[in-house]
């Protein structure tokens, strides 16, 4: 039997801890084969790519999308590439210290950068012919762009630890200058086809091309879509993956680190509440493959190499009622349509919901009364704008407004316990912070306050101590099986 693992890219941009804490230090039984890793680009790598994940500072894609609007910024995503490559190749001369190795990493991440650059100058050039749409072709060109980030990782792992004497195969399934598309399933079937997991140390894109569509269809959860899938089709013992902190009870930078503690043991329905916040354990359509073939996912620490960290399965339910992790967002941006005609109506919602998906928002929660339905999303204001232009136009007598805002959660496998309520909201109440919304479901897996933004660390930290500090939710706190 074999793992499926993936390592996040904060903890790639380690090359040393990775290759002494993961690869090195061995898995099941201390076992250097018999694992798969995926690995994600460099941290902020994609970022320089695409665009910013949290700031929304363009990189090479939005520029070059925008280019077409603002012909004085034509060529400013030729001068992001450049950033790019530059970064690249300074990640390749603290990784490389012997020339020829640093010497042909350069070749190979610079012949494929080349080939981008050429690529774009091709469409931009093509597009300024009426009968070409830059539109049409921007899906297909983040897919490129995505798939540059991972590949110069996987490249540079797969060599360094042929240096140190692992039989390590670069295996590269972006379908660089390949022709036709398979489905996801199948073009990891092929791949590893010829692959022998017990004797050799197979290093993987965490982008594949595919016909889905990897970007189109996961946005920048692709990765772990990889991971996930090749978990379920190879038929793995166990998914792992290694990240930079441990899945605790909150995070440490707002609680203090002294006082969370890793959660041990949790289940997929958890996992999913923390990926709505995003907060993601895993993308919760990659872990929907997991979760039905029965695979185990465990989430580990890098950094703290001898601690088994925490493991996901479907059937874990807390041996007693219990708050196992406050987690939350900052920025969320609320949409409050008012409308007296709403009463008995039953179009606004779904109309609402067409809109917000039109713009390609995310709804994070959502809260209704007779008169008001108010959603939460997951956007940028700029989105933001747009579904209320549109929603202006099918309901012109309705008030609608935006507002940021705040969500803190409070998350476990079972909060079916009385009282469970209205400690949190004491526990907020006495740390004086208002709560503008609360949302709580029959399943009872998480407990949802809307709240002002800048009251969000206040209230992290006062559910935090209020619901996991307390001796009797420490003390009740299983421990991972090794």
């Amino acid at each position: 039997m074999h793992t499926i693992e993936k390592i996040g890219g904060t903890s790639m941009s380690d090359y040393a801890a990775v290759r002494d804490n993961i690869v090195l230090h061995g898995g099941a039984g201390g076992k250097l084969y018999g694992r798969v890793f995926v690995v994600s680009a460099y941290g902020g790598i994609t970022d320089l790519l695409l665009e910013h994940k949290r700031s929304g500072e363009p990189g090479v894609y939005a520029l070059f999308a925008g280019a077409a609007d603002d012909d004085g910024n034509a060529d400013h995503w030729e001068a992001q590439l450049d950033r790019v490559l530059h970064a690249m190749l300074e990640k390749n001369a603290e990784l490389f210290g012997n020339a020829a190795d640093r010497s042909e990493a350069d070749a190979f991440i610079t012949e494929r950068l080349t080939g981008v650059r050429s690529c774009l100058q091709d469409l931009q050039r093509v597009c300024t012919y009426g009968h070409f749409q830059l539109a049409e072709h921007l899906i297909t060109l983040r897919e490129l762009l995505a798939s540059v980030g991972e590949v110069h990782s996987a490249y540079n792992m797969a060599a360094l630890l042929r240096r140190e004497g692992v039989n390590a195969r670069f295996v590269d399934l972006t379908g660089w200058r390949e022709t036709g598309l398979l489905p996801l399933d199948q073009r990891l079937q092929q791949a590893f086809s010829d692959i022998d997991v017990e004797n050799e140390l197979p290093i993987v894109t965490g982008y594949c091309q595919c016909s889905e569509g990897m970007v189109r269809t996961f946005d920048r959860g692709y990765s772990e879509m990889t991971f996930a899938r090749l978990a379920v089709v190879s038929g793995a013992s166990e998914a792992i993956i290694h990240k930079e902190f441990h899945l605790s009870s909150a995070d440490p930078r707002l609680v203090g680190p002294d006082k969370v503690v890793p959660l041990g043991r949790t289940n997929y329905d958890v996992a999913d509440q923390l990926a709505n916040l995003g907060m993601e354990a895993i993308h919760p359509r990659a872990a929907k493959g997991l979760r039905q073939q029965g695979i185990p996912l465990r989430v580990k620490n890098t950094f703290e190499p001898e601690h088994a960290g925490t493991l996901i399965t479907q059937e874990y339910v807390s041996s007693q009622p219990k708050v196992e992790i406050i987690a939350g967002r900052k920025g969320v941006l609320a949409i409050e349509v008012f409308d007296q005609d709403m009463v008995g109506a039953n179009r606004y919602d779904g109309v609402i919901v067409g809109a917000v998906h039109r713009h390609r928002a995310r709804i994070i929660s959502k809260d209704l009364n007779a008169n008001t339905i108010t959603h939460f999303l997951d956007t940028g204001l700029g989105t933001v704008k747009r579904i209320i232009a549109d929603l202006e136009q099918e309901f012109p007598n309705a008030e609608i407004r935006a507002r940021k805002l705040a969500i803190v959660s409070t998350i476990g496998s079972d909060l079916k316990v009385s009282g469970m309520l209205s400690r949190t909201v004491r526990a907020l109440a006495d740390a004086k912070v208002d709560i503008l919304a609360i949302h709580q479901s029959m399943r009872q897996v998480d407990i949802q306050f809307v709240v002002e933004e800048k009251d969000y660390e206040t209230a992290v930290r006062a559910l935090h101590a209020g619901l996991v500090e307390t001796s009797q939710y420490r003390n009740g706190r299983e421990a991972v099986a090794a």
